[in-house]
């Protein structure tokens, strides 16, 4: 791709998220959102392959169609109350449009059918957009309704996104895949704690990001796009898989790694709310994805031979990329012992 048209798309997904993210009137947020999906097509399909081109087409009709949910319900309120403002959302139709809009941009069941074939076929550092920059601004349009929505539904969708996240994830050999129903898998548990702490579901997304951004840029440093291939990089880049390794453990959610802190905190909420069995529910559901993780964790430190000429070249990594992926590592492993500071914040 153009180095100039890169910076302007680049650009225009900064300007989009801050308008988002920024504003009170759901007209300039909706703004926001188009910029967005506008300045990420490109990115999906610059190879120009079957597959990323069909991913772009997924990706926009789903988007234009959430987006254009999100006008309606926005609307739908303004004819009723009169007011265009974001925290102003009160009609009960309007709430449920609304849900319905975010689940589809965000990926959550049963909207979720998109996101793993967009993930396929999108290069890993645009997975890495889609997963988290893309994501942040609905989940701010959440927060900022939080309190007009129907706890009930987000609870009912939170569940099923966990246990399908974690249930389709287990038979899949591309790392994409396997990295989005892992991404549907963390929306649920985000989804589940919206209504009752919100601030507590942007930690959750926060921390869910940082570890993401652990995974793909290791993966991207190594080129590694399906199990196959993770299973030879031990024997080229032991200390990169050794970070690869710790980083999917702490997105599993394994104490004593950061991932396990979101968890903690939201199932101690649940339980104050009087939610214990959904707590535990959602807690048992969780350990589905935990197989996966812990299949590619494995795949990451297995010690095989390579199996082809292409592997027996060494993969030298960039320094200031491997810098980074050493300082995200750390941060998305070791912030268990701030949890009691964060639970007498939040």
């Amino acid at each position: 791709m153009n180095p100039q048209a890169k910076l302007i798309f680049t650009i225009s997904l900064l300007m989009g998220t801050t308008i988002t993210i920024s504003s009170n009137h759901w007209i300039m947020a909706w703004a926001g959102l188009e910029i967005n999906t506008l300045a990420i097509l490109p990115m999906i399909s610059k190879s120009h392959h079957p597959r990323a081109i069909e991913a772009a087409t997924k990706y926009f009709l789903t988007q234009a169609t959430a987006s254009a949910l999100v006008l309606f319900s926005s609307m739908t309120n303004a004819w009723y109350t009169g007011q265009w403002d974001i925290t102003q959302l009160t009609h009960p139709t309007s709430c449920l449009i609304l849900t319905s809009a975010i689940a589809m941009k965000l990926g959550l069941v049963p909207f979720h059918f998109w996101f793993p074939e967009v993930l396929q076929g999108s290069p890993l550092i645009t997975g890495l957009l889609l997963s988290t920059m893309m994501k942040f601004p609905p989940i701010t349009l959440l927060f900022m309704t939080s309190p007009s929505l129907n706890s009930t539904l987000l609870t009912c969708m939170a569940l099923l996104s966990t246990a399908l996240g974690g249930w389709m994830g287990l038979n899949q050999t591309q790392i994409r895949k396997i990295l989005a129903f892992s991404s549907i898998s963390h929306l649920g548990w985000m989804a589940i704690i919206i209504t009752y702490n919100p601030k507590l579901t942007l930690l959750n997304f926060y921390l869910y990001a940082l570890m993401t951004a652990t995974v793909f840029l290791a993966l991207n440093s190594i080129k590694a796009s399906k199990l196959s291939t993770l299973m030879t990089t031990w024997t080229k880049i032991p200390p990169l898989s050794a970070t690869l390794l710790l980083a999917l453990l702490s997105l599993a959610g394994l104490p004593p790694l950061t991932g396990f802190l979101p968890k903690w905190l939201i199932i101690q909420e649940l339980t104050k709310q009087n939610m214990a069995v959904a707590a535990t529910t959602i807690s048992l559901l969780s350990l589905l994805s935990l197989f996966f993780y812990l299949r590619l964790a494995y795949c990451a430190t297995i010690t095989l031979p390579p199996h082809t000429i292409n592997h027996t070249k060494q993969w030298h990594t960039n320094k200031p990329i491997s810098t980074l992926i050493a300082i995200l590592t750390t941060t998305s492993t070791m912030l268990l012992p701030i949890s009691p500071l964060l639970s007498s914040i939040m």
